[in-house]
């Protein structure tokens, strides 16, 4: 695997031995992952991986003195991250930059909701934005044919929501996923303090 791929800066090699050192189990190592990647929601994550607990679709990266497992899934949006660690007065932070997870990463092989957030965050969202509103996809049912979502901001509580639900945001969906048969809402209307049209 190549630098370019995701650094992880010496001084935070040197932390992360040393947190691994004082766990006292034998071959520990870390792994590396994205959850919810390509939504402005994603978070980067790092947890303590014991021998024997990491994928078989992980990628492997040999650092100094033990190992990191890449999520497989999580690949494409940690491209040039870096992990570093800084040492300030309070004793250090471990930070992580990855520029790419909230970027949506669409191709052939995307699954259903992959498909779902690239065109609720690209072409949904900054719609709905207009009007201080958004919408985020909440769970995927029935063999990912219902998508149950849910809407914040300006849309909570809106008297126009319905419209824009079935009028707007499922003929979208069920037009460019077409394994989706339904669109459904979750969100409590009835709280409607900051609803564009009341």
């Amino acid at each position: 695997m190549t630098d370019s791929f995701i650094k992880v800066t010496e001084s935070a090699q040197e932390y992360l031995l040393g947190l691994l050192q004082k766990q006292d189990s034998q071959g520990m190592s870390v792994r590396i992952f994205v959850e919810r990647p390509g939504t402005p929601h994603a978070e980067c994550c790092m947890a303590y991986c014991a021998a024997g607990e990491n994928e078989p679709t992980d990628t492997r990266l040999d650092l100094e003195g033990f190992a990191a497992y890449i999520d497989g899934a999580s690949v494409p949006y940690l491209q040039d991250a870096v992990i570093d660690y800084a040492k300030d007065r309070m004793g250090g932070q471990l930070t992580f930059r990855a520029p790419k997870s909230k970027v949506p990463q669409i191709d052939d092989n995307a699954s259903v909701e992959q498909k779902i957030n690239y065109i609720l965050y690209s072409e949904i969202n900054p719609q709905l934005a207009s009007h201080g509103g958004n919408v985020q996809l909440i769970e995927l049912l029935e063999d990912d044919t219902l998508a149950v979502l849910k809407f914040g901001g300006g849309c909570q509580g809106c008297g126009m929501v319905d419209v824009t639900l079935k009028q707007g945001i499922e003929k979208t969906l069920l037009e460019k996923v077409p394994q989706l048969k339904r669109v459904t809402d979750t969100t409590d209307h009835t709280v409607r303090e900051n609803a564009y049209f009341k």
